[in-house]
């Protein structure tokens, strides 16, 4: 198909100038259990699950530092596994059971042993980066086996932190396995 950019076709100039979230196909309706709630909700074609969980649904313990999935601030779990929520689309989680730092242990509710692992060995500092960590020892603590200090150290490897307190985050993922699976240590972080 040629355009004469001469003459140009009328309905062509309109749709160039209206945003694609005016197309009808750019809208879903999606389905998805979010910290244990049922949710209903009509998202755009490219809205961030990020985006999505801060904006509309105002659970802002999701963190987002880079945008680009490298620091790992705003990972969630998704099924279980930790995701990168700035890479993700909402429309792909259809169907899909998410689990947020604030579901972890919701108001008055008690912390987890991961929650209270990072408070007792300063596996925060200034806290930005700490939901992000969080959810990703929540899922190391919820696997079947017990990971090895390599695997944690694997599972961390994709997390920022700008205070460099990598030492106290990896001891406090260590002592909520310990707790988790009272055997032997994982490794201290050390």
């Amino acid at each position: 198909m040629t355009t004469d950019l001469a003459t140009p076709d009328p309905a062509a100039a309109t749709r160039a100038a209206a945003p694609p979230l005016a197309e009808p196909s750019g809208w879903h309706e999606i389905r998805l259990t979010v910290d244990g709630a049922s949710v209903t909700a009509q998202v755009e074609s490219r809205l961030l699950l990020s985006d999505f969980l801060r904006d509309r649904l105002g659970l802002t313990g999701t963190h987002v530092g880079c945008e680009h999935g490298v620091c790992g601030a705003c990972t969630v779990l998704l099924d279980g596994e930790p995701a990168r929520s700035c890479l993700t689309l909402a429309v792909q989680c259809e169907g899909a059971e998410l689990r947020t730092v604030e579901g972890l242990a919701p108001g008055d509710a008690p912390l987890t042993p991961v929650q209270r692992a990072f408070h007792e060995c300063h596996g925060m500092q200034c806290g930005f980066c700490t939901p992000g960590f969080v959810m990703t020892a929540t899922a190391l603590t919820e696997q079947p086996q017990r990971p090895d200090a390599a695997d944690v150290a694997d599972a961390l490897s994709g997390h920022l932190c700008r205070c460099t307190g990598y030492r106290n985050i990896r001891r406090a993922v260590c002592q909520a396995l310990d707790e988790r699976f009272a055997g032997g240590p994982a490794g201290r972080g050390e």
